[in-house]
């Protein structure tokens, strides 16, 4: 089936409005756990959790400066990728909460979306749109996750 310039648009589009809201999450999810909890904290929450205090200040990178990645359209793969296992862990340690996010304590159905985003992204790429194209690592990527 050969698709047209218009169904090729609308698929850029609508891939660029995912990577762009997720971009979003994650940065706000950075910022929150920097200026709203602070960084002592989250590494007490962490630590609560029997995460090392490295782990917290891996994730506060990982949803700033990968939430930004995103939202600008730079390294989009090898960004969505670097969220898989933040939104993925997050998953994980609400499991046992159950489903629905709104339960006591925070459900995994919420984390569990977003690690679907994020693998969504890294098989599809940036779409065309509102993105810088700027993928200087490029050339020492695996092609699957060149943008």
């Amino acid at each position: 089936m050969n698709e047209t310039k218009e169904q090729v648009n609308t698929r850029s589009f609508g891939i660029s409005l995912i990577r762009i809201h997720f971009g979003i999450i994650l940065f706000a999810h950075g910022w929150l756990k920097l200026f709203v909890f602070g960084i002592g904290g989250t590494v007490g929450y962490f630590a609560s959790l029997g995460l090392p205090s490295m782990i917290t200040y891996l994730v506060i990178f990982g949803e700033l400066f990968g939430g930004l990645a995103l939202v600008l359209g730079i390294q989009s793969r090898l960004a969505a990728m670097l969220a898989i296992p933040i939104v993925f862990g997050a998953c994980i340690f609400s499991f046992d909460n159950g489903w629905v996010h709104s339960a006591a304590g925070g459900g995994w159905e919420y984390a569990a979306s977003l690690t679907v985003i994020s693998l969504a992204l890294v098989l599809m790429g940036s779409g065309r749109y509102a993105s810088l194209n700027w993928n200087p690592l490029n050339k020492i990527l695996p092609s699957f996750l060149r943008d």
